[in-house]
This record gives structure tokens, C-alpha cells and sequence, in this order.
């Protein structure tokens, strides 16, 4: 007889997504769908990360979001991107059916290994994806000093 094994995440998202199914069939024509869908990840920046010898290279996804509502905070170990995105209000008598726009506060900060050259860093927005080029500060264990013998 085979046992069939299953891991806990995988058998809690399985059992959640069997859930959800069985809510949307049966209150589908009393609820419209948006009612029963409650999005439960915080508002995060999805990013690339490359590391190269010199350099770190940074992608953030931030569409929609205009560069005057970025924020980048940089330190010599670490660097925090702040977004914020916001709902446009114009619209009269609105009526959404479904949304899955997601309006507010967006964060992410990432930690280096290595130092970074704040001075030499630099930054571009393009169609929607921030770029950061982050420089990796000179160790001082590549530095070399010869030292004089005293008598």
C-alpha cells in the first residue's frame, strides 16, 4: 500500500484553494466575486537583484507610480525603495464590478553583504521599472601600505 505524503504549506493552499472554489460556486449569484476575494499580501515592490563584481544592479517594478512619489533611501549596507501609489479620484458616481488595482504605501528594503558607494550611485525611471546601479565601496583589504621597520 503507498501512503500518499503531502507537505503542510502545499496541503493548507491546496485545501484553501478548494475552499474559495466552493464559496465562489455557491454564493457566485448572490455576492458579485469581489465581495468574497480579500487580498492578503502586503503591499510589496517586486525587484531583481544582480550582484556583480563591482556592482550591484537593482530592478523595481513600480508601474503607474510617478517618480515624484518614489523615495530611495540609501545606506552603506542597505537600501530602502518607498512608493506611493494613489487612487485617482475624478470619476463621479463610479461603480466597480471587479479591481485589482492596489492603491497605497509600498516599501521594500534590501540588505548588502558588501558596503555600498553611496556617491556613486545613481538611479533612472524607465516605463515603469526603477534601475539603480549601486557600486560596491573599495575594501580596505584590497588596499596595500608598505610600513617602515623603526630601530
Amino acid at each position: 500500500m503507498k501512503y500518499l505524503i503531502r507537505k503542510p504549506d502545499t496541503f493548507m493552499n491546496t485545501l484553501n484553494e478548494e475552499i474559495n472554489s466552493i464559496l465562489r460556486r455557491s454564493f457566485d449569484s448572490v455576492f458579485p466575486e469581489y465581495v468574497l476575494e480579500k487580498e492578503t499580501k502586503g503591499l510589496t515592490i517586486p525587484v531583481d537583484i544582480k550582484e556583480f563584481d563591482t556592482e550591484y544592479k537593482i530592478r523595481v517594478e513600480v508601474p503607474g507610480i510617478k517618480k515624484e512619489n518614489i523615495d530611495i533611501e540609501l545606506n552603506k549596507s542597505y537600501m530602502t525603495v518607498s512608493a506611493k501609489k494613489e487612487e485617482e479620484k475624478e470619476e463621479k458616481n463610479k461603480k466597480y464590478h471587479k479591481t485589482e488595482f492596489a492603491y497605497g504605501n509600498y516599501s521594500r528594503t534590501i540588505y548588502f553583504p558588501q558596503e555600498i558607494d553611496i556617491a556613486q550611485s545613481s538611479a533612472k525611471l524607465d516605463n515603469g521599472v526603477l534601475c539603480l546601479t549601486l557600486p560596491k565601496a573599495k575594501s580596505k583589504e584590497d588596499e596595500t601600505q608598505k610600513i617602515e621597520i623603526k630601530d
